[in-house]
């Protein structure tokens, strides 16, 4: 029966008070005699807080080991924009180590290293309902616009693939006139080098440009069908909404005097957000990855890194413990 740590103390003042003897007093206790001086020295020790009962730390079987904690921490340090999330597919994708979003994230606490994102993207809801199966299905469009001081304001137009989020194409206008819209479409095709037969619909708002007499006759001409979302809802074109404010909220963060200095900063963040961004819609691939269609052996490879992480840790902790039963 385990005692608590009054009753223990309890019995050592009774059996400092005997006359019967420590013997026969531990007798009519039921106590051993080992057992009571190791409560008593540890009572002498540290008075009854040494009476508690010691909680043993159990190792898991599954532990991170200090190495690879360490390794989270000089990559949150040299990344620090990337969430928890994204370290745990850093380090599967670039260092071959498994450490899951949940781990990453307890350690990364545990040395002060959680922080606000710099910037907050919006949430995903009310997306376009038909949901594309492939890439070139459809893609999305719009503009949304930047102030380069001394110049004024510029409108960033943009092509989107719906199926792999890739950013397909992109050009920093002074207007915002179908032409505008034309070039940049036509420009998306070119670099996607799409197939006679092959033609995306495209998705945009009812501005005025996209709903234009010219913008419709261009499109039939390239055998493009247009979709429009619903009056004011924009959530329609939910994912290049969502891309509108996660550029805005990191480039903006500068100001600009030249266009030329605007578009090297969009062009650095376009690189980052096609092939450096984990999405977690995509099952945390980066565009890239599903656009160019390497996304299947990338998850094969991350379930190999995952299980062979596993095994080894499974395996250290077996040759650990085998080692303090041999000592």
């Amino acid at each position: 029966m385990r005692l608590t740590a009054a009753e223990k103390y309890e019995i050592i003042q009774t059996v400092e008070r005997s006359e019967l003897g420590v013997n026969r007093t531990l007798q009519e206790f039921g106590i051993h005699k080992s057992t009571f001086y190791k409560w008593y020295n540890a009572y002498l020790e540290r008075d009854k807080e040494g009476l508690e009962p010691v909680k043993k730390v159990r190792q898991q079987w599954n532990a991170i080991p200090e190495q690879q904690k360490q390794l989270v921490v000089e990559i949150a340090l040299e990344y620090p924009t990337l969430s928890a999330r994204e370290l745990s597919i850093k380090l599967t994708d670039e260092q071959q180590v498994f450490i899951s979003e949940s781990s990453v994230y307890r350690i990364l606490k545990a040395r002060g290293l959680i922080t606000t994102p710099a910037y907050v993207l919006m949430s995903a809801s009310n997306e376009f309902k038909k949901k594309t199966h492939f890439v070139h299905e459809m893609w999305q469009t719009d503009f949304t616009y930047f102030k380069i001081l001394g110049w004024g304001w510029y409108y960033l137009s943009t092509i989107l693939d719906d199926y792999s989020r890739y950013i397909i194409h992109w050009d920093l206008c002074t207007t915002m006139r179908a032409e505008d819209v034309q070039q940049v479409v036509d420009l998306a095709m070119k670099k996607a080098k799409l197939k006679k037969n092959q033609r995306p619909a495209l998705l945009s708002d009812n501005g005025a440009c996209f709903v234009s007499s010219e913008l419709k006759k261009y499109l039939e001409s390239v055998k493009i069908r247009p979709i429009h979302g619903r009056r004011g809802h924009p959530q329609t074109q939910g994912k290049i909404e969502r891309y509108h404010r996660s550029i805005k909220n990191v480039v903006n963060l500068d100001n600009y005097y030249h266009p030329e200095q605007l578009k090297e900063a969009i062009g650095k963040f376009v690189d980052y957000y096609n092939n450096g961004r984990y999405h977690e819609s995509l099952k945390n691939l980066t565009p890239a990855d599903v656009y160019f269609g390497r996304g299947e052996m990338i998850l094969r490879k991350r379930e190999e890194i995952k299980s062979t992480s596993i095994k080894n840790r499974k395996h250290n902790y077996l040759e650990q413990k085998q080692l303090n039963l041999t000592n």
